[in-house]
């Protein structure tokens, strides 16, 4: 079992910044990355990024967006920049292992608004 716990969510104004933390304990896991859910909407990819440092972004939050990883400790951290009323969703992060199955954190709350 890998249990996945999220944080940094919470309340900025368009254009601000924030940074969330994601940390995966109970195993060691190739691929992390974080999802995103607006109300009303399907769970939509954000980034990811593998061991090596390999990240990927969705087109809306490409130029805005970094993504990195701590191997040693097995977390993650997205520090997202110049936020828009369109990013507000709850932020799922997840922890893939090698036999491909996904554990999910509880999702931490990012609204845009001023």
């Amino acid at each position: 079992q890998v249990q996945v716990v999220e944080s940094g969510g919470g309340l900025v104004q368009p254009g601000g910044s924030l940074r969330l933390s994601c940390s995966a304990s109970g195993s060691i896991v190739p691929i992390m990355g974080w999802y995103r859910q607006a109300p009303g909407k399907q769970r939509e990819l954000v980034a990811t990024t593998t061991r090596d440092g390999s990240p990927k972004y969705a087109d809306s939050v490409k130029g805005r967006s970094t993504i990195s990883r701590d191997n040693a400790k097995n977390t993650i951290d997205l520090q997202m920049n110049n936020l828009k009323p369109e990013d507000t969703a709850v932020y799922y992060c997840y922890a893939q292992t090698w036999l491909g199955t996904n554990y999910w954190g509880q999702g931490t709350q990012v609204t845009v608004s001023s």
